[in-house]
């Protein structure tokens, strides 16, 4: 009982503030403000990550499809013509929807690169906004 005891009363609330006021160095708080202050800041600045182009890419709704024989794929009953890529190959598909407009930017992936960009109205698609 005893040791449970000291355990609770070092983890107390207050004994962390007091400490912190007398030992700011080895805060909690102070963990997170050193690097600030030291101008290495472990928050990067934005950037977009290599096979992408746009922060449209990043900040997106995603799907996977294969596509058929005739090289197209069917997205929420959209017949989507896909040039550039081989027969029964998977393509990630983000799809960006712009509400102002009531469209979807669809951008078609495959293998690292952007084949087929297209915008199509938002009305077809099951997305709840």
């Amino acid at each position: 009982m005893k040791r449970y005891e000291e355990c609770s009363e070092k983890n107390s609330t207050a004994t962390i503030i007091i400490r912190s006021i007398l030992q700011p160095e080895k805060s909690p708080a102070f963990a997170l403000l050193e690097p600030w202050l030291k101008a290495t800041a472990f928050f990067r600045p934005f950037s977009i990550p290599e096979p992408y182009t746009s922060p449209k890419d990043i900040f997106c709704l995603r799907e996977q499809q294969i596509v058929n024989g005739y090289r197209r794929i069917s997205l929420f009953n959209h017949e989507i013509e896909v040039p550039k890529v081989n027969l029964r190959e998977e393509v990630d598909i983000h799809m960006v929807p712009d509400i102002e407009k009531q469209a979807m930017q669809l951008r078609i992936w495959w293998s690292s690169k952007m084949v087929h960009s297209l915008v199509l109205p938002l009305q077809g698609f099951r997305v709840h906004l």
